[in-house]
């Protein structure tokens, strides 16, 4: 290999991410144009919702309980070392409002309802249903695409929400119910420790960012997949590695400017 053989790999590499990330942003603000022109499908969006958000529930909030647990029990064996058992409340809401409940959630939603998403999609363009809408005159960006990414981005602060809630009840149980703690001061310590806008605002803030990623990742991912059975796997296999790197760094400019 020639000296300027990695010099041109990594050229062309930097071209094929531009172009890529051009593709997107030329996706998301057709999808955003389709999607904002009457008639509104309400019914579709609602549709969506339930898709996204009530068949996630269960994984959400099991998941939610068992990072609480985790948290509870991890959280006790630490501050007993500096007898601060009491704050446990806020070691565990905290760790859960402003970091794990929203990323956790991305993360576990684009791998239940992401890849779902981008797989239903390419598989509608293996089957020809995309142009069989075209040819009826309907834009697929405005009757398939938009509903579901507009439905994502409104389930995931709910789940993410609903994480945080099931993470508490699972520290609790650790903390208070088995451990022996005092349960008016995990709650007091709690409600002490966590402020509304900071805290609260700013959860939900990443729910909405990571819900706008994973949807438009998944629809693009499925959009643009090859025609094939194979492009229908890696629709579904790239939309959980990209959405989920994308939340990871994502969550730290947001942590950097929101002023954690």
């Amino acid at each position: 290999m020639s000296p300027a053989g990695p010099v041109r790999a990594l050229g062309a590499l930097v071209l094929r991410s531009l172009r890529g990330l051009g593709r997107f942003a030329l996706f998301t603000a057709s999808v955003l144009r389709a999607g904002s022109r009457p008639p509104l499908r309400l019914r579709r969006l609602v549709g969506e919702i339930y898709d996204a958000g009530v068949l996630s529930l269960l994984i959400v909030c099991v998941s939610g309980f068992a990072v609480g647990m985790v948290l509870g029990l991890q959280g006790h064996n630490t501050l007993s070392r500096f007898g601060a058992e009491e704050s446990l409340g806020a070691v565990v809401g905290l760790s859960l409002i402003r970091e794990l409940g929203p990323v956790l959630t991305s993360l576990l939603v684009a791998g239940r309802a992401g890849s779902a998403m981008a797989a239903e999609i390419a598989a509608m363009g293996v089957t020809e249903q995309l142009d069989g809408l075209r040819m009826m005159s309907v834009d697929p960006l405005d009757f398939v695409v938009a509903p579901k990414a507009f439905g994502m981005i409104v389930a995931m602060p709910l789940l993410s929400t609903l994480f945080v809630v099931f993470g508490i009840l699972g520290g609790w149980t650790v903390g208070v119910a088995l451990l022996g703690g005092d349960p008016g001061s995990y709650l007091s310590t709690l409600e002490q420790a966590v402020a509304f806008r900071e805290d609260v605002v700013g959860g939900i803030l990443k729910g909405v960012v990571f819900g706008l990623l994973v949807g438009f990742v998944a629809t693009f991912r499925g959009y643009t997949a090859r025609t094939t059975t194979a492009g229908v796997s890696a629709a579904a296999t790239s939309t959980v590695v990209i959405a989920s790197v994308a939340t990871l760094i994502f969550d730290y400019f947001i942590t950097a400017l929101w002023g954690y």
